[in-house]
């Protein structure tokens, strides 16, 4: 982690994002049931739990399924901002404003931190073949 401390630092914040719309969709869920003891159990945590289901199988780094960069930017958008969404449901639209703001800066970051190779460890271009060719000369 030595020379990228604003990479890990956007990690932590991504996790804290992703447990916040967590909690935002399970908040939300209890909210639509109503007076209903029962069904708010169960929409806040059935939201919940197909949240992580998504995000387990596609989104997750250990994902279960692989998908084109596309796709995992698509679940994200869906989790991530249904809890902004879901947030602005039970009355903070400008609470939701601000975290879906920086949902979307942390997730762009994150992205160009993925694709950035670490200092000192710059990538050169062609394929392997071609690096092992130079170097045998």
């Amino acid at each position: 982690m030595t020379g990228r401390p604003w990479w890990a630092a956007n990690e932590v914040l991504a996790f804290v994002l992703e447990l916040a719309a967590l909690a935002c969709l399970s908040w939300w869920g209890f909210h639509a049931g109503d007076d209903n003891l029962a069904r708010q159990l169960l929409l806040a945590v059935g939201i919940t739990a197909l949240a992580i289901a998504l995000w387990g199988l596609f989104a997750a780094p250990r994902a279960r399924i692989r998908l084109p960069m596309a796709g995992v930017l698509a679940v994200k958008a869906v989790v991530l901002g249904g809890g902004a969404f879901g947030l602005y449901r039970v009355g903070h639209p400008a609470g939701a404003v601000a975290l879906a703001v920086v949902m979307v800066a942390n997730t762009a970051l994150a992205e160009t931190f993925r694709h950035r190779p670490a200092p000192g460890k710059q990538h050169r271009a062609g394929s392997g073949a071609d690096e092992a060719a130079e170097r045998d000369g």
